[in-house]
C-alpha cells in the first residue's frame, strides 16, 4: 500500500508533503522493522519508541508516525495521538479484517477465559472455523500461538485477524480486558457480540476506583455502534445478576440478551445442584426448559455456560446442539483443574486471583468437601494492593487451613506482600510459607482422606516472576511431583 493511501485514513491530517513509497508493513517495535516499513512511535509506561526512531531508519523504515518532530532522514508525520492513529492505520493496512469476521468479545473480572473456550467449542462443533485470542494463547483453527497480554495491542490484533481471515476463519472469540479498552487496544475492532461476565474488585492499581473500572468495561458495549443492520446485527449479552449490567444496557444501542440464576433473565439456570463430579441445572430459554448435566463444577461454571449459550443464540445456534457440546467439556486448563495421582484427597489448581473468584472456588469446594479445605494463596507483586487483605480474609473465613505464600512477587518482597494480606486477618489462624513450592508440599503432606486442597492464583501459568527474572513454575507439575512421592 502506498504511504499517501494509508495516510488518507487519518482525516483532518495536516497536508503532508512527503514521498509516497510503498509500505510493506506497519510496526511499533523497531526490532521488527524491515525494508519498506512504516514505524509508529508509541510512548508506553516503561519505553518510549520515539527513542528508537533512528534504529528503525537503519533497519529500512520509509516513514514514521510520531507525536513530535524527530531528527531523522525519512518523512515524519506528526499526529496528536499515535496510539489512536496506530489502531486506524493497522485496521486499514490489513484490509479491515474484523469487518469480514463474526467477532465476539468477552469482558468482565472473572470467567473470560472459560467462557471464550466454551463459545469457541460450540461454534467449532457447529461447523464454523474459529479463532481465539486470550490469556492463555492465540489460536487460529488448531494452531496455537503465545500471547503476552490478555488482549494484545491494536497492531498485533489486526495482524492476527488478517491471518485468521486468510485461513478461512469465520468466527473469532476474544477476551477483552479493561486495560485494553481503556488504552484503546481494541479500537478498530468491529464486534458483533459483546459479553459481560461480572464486575468485582481487581486492577484498582490501574483504574483507581471501581467506578472507573466499570466504565472501562462498559466501553465494549458502547462500541457496538448505534445503527441496526439486518445483515449483521449487534448483540450485548449481559449478566442479569450483576448490578453493572443495568448501566451497560444504557451504554449500548445493540440488541440485549440477558442470562442469570437469581434475577429474571432471557437465559436462566434453575435448580442448580453442585457435586464433585459436576453440576446439574434446569435451563430455561426461549420459552423452553431443558435439563443440563455439566462435567464442570461450581456456580461460576453455570454462569460461564449460560453466557456461552446466550452468545450462541445470538450467533444463530440451536440449544440442543450447544448442550451436546457443552456437556462434553471437562474444563479449561488451570480453571478448577483436578490434579489426580490416585490420592484419597482432592487437589484443585485454579486461576482465582481476585477476591470474588477465590470466594467462588472455595464455596464450590465446600459444597462437596468431606473434611478439611486447604487453600494455598498469595497475591501478585506490583498489582492492586487493596485486594490483598480481602483475599486473605476470604481464605481464612471460608477455608479450614489457609496457607499464605508467594504468587509472582515481581519487584516486591514476598514477605511484604504477605504482611499486606495479614492486615485483613488479625486474630485468625493461618500458616505463612513464603516459598510457593514448600507451601504446596506442606499442604499435600498434611492432607488426609476426604480433604480438598485448592492451589489458587496461577492456574495455567507455567512461570513464577521474581524480580526481573521468569522462573519455570507450574502449580500442577509441582503438586504432581509431591503426590507421586507421598
Amino acid at each position: 500500500m502506498k504511504l499517501h493511501s494509508l495516510l488518507s485514513h487519518l482525516p483532518l491530517l495536516s497536508p503532508v508533503s512527503v514521498d509516497n513509497p510503498d509500505i510493506t508493513s506497519v510496526e511499533n517495535d523497531h526490532r521488527l522493522i524491515k525494508e519498506g516499513s512504516l514505524f509508529i512511535c508509541v510512548k508506553g509506561y516503561t519505553v518510549d519508541s520515539h527513542d528508537f526512531a533512528s534504529l528503525a531508519v537503519e533497519r529500512g523504515a520509509k516513514a514514521i508516525i510520531a507525536e513530535r518532530e524527530l531528527d531523522v532522514k525519512i518523512p515524519v508525520i506528526v499526529v496528536p495521538n499515535t496510539t489512536k492513529a496506530m489502531a486506524i492505520l493497522a485496521d486499514a493496512f490489513h484490509g479491515h479484517p474484523t469487518q469480514q469476521l463474526n467477532l465476539i468479545g468477552i469482558t468482565g473480572t472473572n470467567g473470560k477465559t472459560t467462557t471464550s473456550h466454551l463459545i469457541e467449542k460450540i461454534l467449532r462443533d457447529a461447523g464454523s472455523k474459529t479463532g481465539l485470542i486470550g490469556t492463555m494463547y492465540t489460536k487460529i483453527g488448531d494452531e496455537k500461538q503465545e500471547t503476552k497480554n490478555t488482549t494484545p495491542d491494536s497492531l498485533t490484533l489486526q495482524k492476527v485477524f488478517k491471518q485468521m481471515t486468510g485461513r478461512g476463519v469465520t468466527h473469532a472469540v476474544m477476551e477483552v480486558s479493561s486495560h485494553a479498552l481503556e488504552l484503546g487496544r481494541v479500537n478498530g475492532c468491529d464486534f458483533d457480540i459483546a459479553i459481560f461476565t461480572n464486575l468485582t474488585q481487581d486492577h484498582l492499581d490501574f483504574h483507581g476506583t471501581m467506578e472507573n473500572y466499570k466504565f472501562a468495561k462498559g466501553l465494549l458495549f458502547s462500541r457496538l455502534g448505534n445503527s441496526y443492520s439486518e445483515a449483521k446485527p449487534k448483540f450485548a449479552v449481559l449478566n442479569a445478576d450483576d448490578p453493572a449490567s443495568a448501566d451497560f444496557m444504557k451504554y449500548t444501542a445493540a440488541h440485549v440478551l440477558t442470562y442469570g440464576i437469581d434475577e429474571a433473565a432471557d437465559v436462566m439456570a434453575k435448580n442448580v445442584a453442585i457435586s464433585s463430579s459436576g453440576t446439574r441445572f434446569t435451563l430455561t430459554a426461549l420459552g423452553e426448559s431443558t435439563e443440563v448435566k455439566l462435567k464442570m463444577a461450581g456456580k461460576f461454571s453455570v454462569y460461564n455456560t449460560l453466557a456461552a449459550i446466550a452468545a450462541g443464540l445470538c450467533a444463530g445456534l440451536d440449544i440442543p446442539s450447544m448442550l451436546t457440546s457443552l456437556e462434553a467439556v471437562k474444563g479449561v486448563s488451570g480453571r478448577f483443574e483436578l490434579v489426580d495421582e490416585g490420592q484419597d484427597f482432592a487437589v484443585i489448581v485454579d486461576y482465582a486471583h481476585t477476591p470474588d473468584s477465590l470466594e467462588n472456588v472455595i464455596r464450590t469446594v465446600k459444597e462437596f468437601a468431606e473434611q478439611r479445605v486447604f487453600v494455598v494463596v498469595g497475591c501478585g507483586g506490583d498489582r492492586d494492593k487493596t485486594k490483598r487483605p480481602l483475599m486473605a480474609q476470604i481464605a481464612c473465613e471460608l477455608a479450614t487451613n489457609p496457607i499464605f505464600t508467594a504468587d509472582n512477587p515481581r519487584s516486591e518482597d514476598p514477605l511484604e506482600i504477605i504482611k499486606d494480606m495479614e492486615e485483613g486477618v488479625k486474630g485468625l489462624d493461618y500458616t505463612v510459607i513464603p516459598d510457593r513450592k514448600q507451601a504446596i508440599e506442606h499442604a499435600i503432606s498434611e492432607a488426609k482422606s476426604g480433604d480438598v486442597i485448592i492451589i489458587a492464583g496461577k492456574g495455567h501459568e507455567t512461570y513464577q516472576i521474581v524480580g526481573d527474572k521468569i522462573h519455570d513454575f507450574d502449580d500442577r507439575l509441582v503438586a504432581r511431583e509431591f503426590l507421586v512421592t507421598k
